[in-house]
């Protein structure tokens, strides 16, 4: 770093510019080959699906006059 650099610091500091290749391989992604990659457990029941569901609806509607 230059003298001039630490009296005055580049912001945002510059980095290198990568291709979206770069930085997938970066990340050690993998694509998307079914739709089951996107699968998540996210709920251990269809009711807590169902409860969650009602709940949204419910808040989406609360302040609606």
């Amino acid at each position: 770093m230059s003298a001039a650099e630490s009296r005055h610091p580049i912001y945002p500091p510059v980095r290198p510019r990568l291709t979206v290749e770069e930085l997938l391989a970066a990340k050690n992604t993998q694509p998307i080959t079914s739709l089951d990659d996107l699968k998540a457990d996210t709920f251990e029941s269809d009711e807590e699906l169902e409860e969650f569901l009602a709940f949204i609806y419910a808040e989406r509607r609360r302040d609606v006059a």
